[in-house]
This record gives structure tokens, C-alpha cells and sequence, in this order.
């Protein structure tokens, strides 16, 4: 089971969007494309409040756990 994450490696404001991608397995730019989208349809306020509260309570990725392609060997 994949945890969720907020991510360095994509990130434009806190990586909570890049996170949700790499948790999904789909690239981050759809995943913001989306956020956009939601937000356009439902009002910005309630998605940057919520986006607020998951830049807080979404744990960054520890070193360790970086994904095999991001390791360089």
C-alpha cells in the first residue's frame, strides 16, 4: 500500500499535488491540472483552505524512503 506523501523532487509550492501523483502513479501535471479545474468549478477558497491544511498535516517523504528511479547508483 502506497502512503501519501508530500514530495521535493516535483514540487511548485509544497509537492502535496507531485505527491498525490506519484501516489496514483500519474504525472503531477495532470493531478495540478485537476486542482485547477475543481477549483475553477467550485471556488477558489475551499480548495487553498484545503490545500492549506494538507501542506500541514501531509508528512514530507523521508530520505530513505525515495523511490529506486530517484536513486542514483
Amino acid at each position: 500500500m502506497k502512503k501519501l506523501f508530500r514530495v521535493d523532487k516535483d514540487k511548485k509550492i509544497a509537492g502535496i499535488c507531485a505527491g498525490v501523483g506519484e501516489m496514483l502513479d500519474i504525472d503531477a501535471t495532470i493531478v495540478r491540472l485537476a486542482f485547477i479545474f475543481a477549483c475553477a468549478l467550485t471556488g477558489v477558497f475551499p480548495l487553498i483552505i484545503t490545500y492549506l491544511v494538507g501542506w500541514v498535516i501531509i508528512p514530507e517523504r523521508p530520505y530513505f524512503r525515495e523511490r529506486e528511479e530517484d536513486i542514483i547508483t
